[in-house]
């Protein structure tokens, strides 16, 4: 497996993370078994960075990658925690809190629920609005110091926000979405973190499948499904994007490849600082995803990229109107 360093601060992880998210129902139903089974293949094919949020399935996610982390070594993986998202019982979304307290009390059922005793990379899912970056980032600096976490790390930042966090306490990385059809990152965000030695965790690289190949107008979801509500899925839109996939699709079967692991190559090819993290809940996507590190793309290939995937090509937010409100990344 090829290892990349997540900036200057952070850790040496493998060039591809695993997204455990799809495991605990944001993407509809899925398969206990199935999950665990993906998650040893990743592991023992060499990814070692786990990706999760405690509000993923309210603690679900954590507890099936605690179970599936049973008997591996400390010193195999390194995990990535998102914290602060706000869930009701019914599933619903209620806000953010990233208050000093609430970010100790969120890392002791984390680490409870995951069954170890330090997480690698522990960060804010979204900016509080009512919290200063600096308060939430002294209480993460608090657990370094305590050693309960190992790196810091931010998640859907702006510029300005990243820069008031890293004075604070070095940021290792941000984490964030990055792809062909998702490159907000490119005018501002990107150089901030390259200036101060950041590396990027980018996710949402196959844009929640629809630029996978795997997309189609007529594919049944089910109301615990997100891309129910994105409006990258909806309509005249999920019109306009499948037919760039199809552009993908033909220089996919130039190179002998999958139109997945194109684009996931494409991200890889952004610069040795970014890590993409695929979002596979079977072995057999895990797999084709893996194919992606054999993809090498020419300065030719990637200038057929660009012209078929200018910034801006895709049609619709990539969250509806309230998840766009809440991205810092977006301001």
């Amino acid at each position: 497996m090829q290892q990349r360093t997540l900036g200057k601060h952070g850790p040496h992880v493998s060039a591809l993370g695993l997204g455990c998210m799809g495991m605990s129902g944001m993407y509809g139903a899925s398969d206990r078994s199935e999950s665990i089974a993906t998650i040893h293949a990743a592991l023992d094919a060499g990814i070692s960075l786990l990706d999760t949020g405690d509000f993923y399935g309210m603690g679900h996610n954590e507890m099936l990658i605690g179970d599936a982390l049973i008997g591996r070594p400390r010193d195999s993986y390194q995990l990535s925690v998102k914290f602060g998202a706000q869930r009701g019982p019914g599933g619903d979304w209620l806000g953010y809190d990233a208050r000093p307290a609430a970010v100790k009390t969120a890392l002791a059922y984390t680490l409870q629920r995951l069954r170890v005793d330090h997480i690698d990379i522990y960060r804010p899912a979204r900016l509080d609005p009512n919290v200063p970056i600096e308060d939430t980032v002294g209480a993460i600096a608090d657990l370094v110091k305590a050693g309960y976490v190992r790196h810091l790390g931010l998640s859907e930042m702006g510029a300005d926000t990243i820069r008031r966090a890293n004075a604070v306490l070095p940021v290792a990385d941000l984490q964030i979405e990055y792809s062909l059809v998702s490159r907000g990152i490119e005018p501002t965000i990107l150089p901030t973190c390259r200036e101060l030695g950041i590396g990027i965790t980018a996710y949402g690289v196959l844009s929640r499948g629809l630029i996978s190949g795997h997309w189609a107008t007529n594919r049944a979801t089910d109301a615990r499904d997100f891309r129910t509500h994105s409006p990258r899925f909806q309509g005249d839109n999920l019109a306009h994007n499948l037919g760039l996939v199809e552009a993908l699709r033909q220089l996919a079967h130039a190179k002998g490849c999958s139109v997945a692991q194109l684009a996931i190559a494409w991200v890889l090819a952004r610069g040795e600082d970014i890590v993409p993290l695929v979002g596979a809940r079977t072995r057999e996507r895990l797999d084709e995803a893996l194919g992606a590190l054999q993809v090498r793309l020419t300065a030719e290939d990637l200038a057929t990229l660009e012209r078929a995937f200018p910034p801006g090509a895709a049609a619709g937010d990539r969250y509806n109107t309230h998840g766009m409100a809440s991205l810092d990344s977006e301001r």
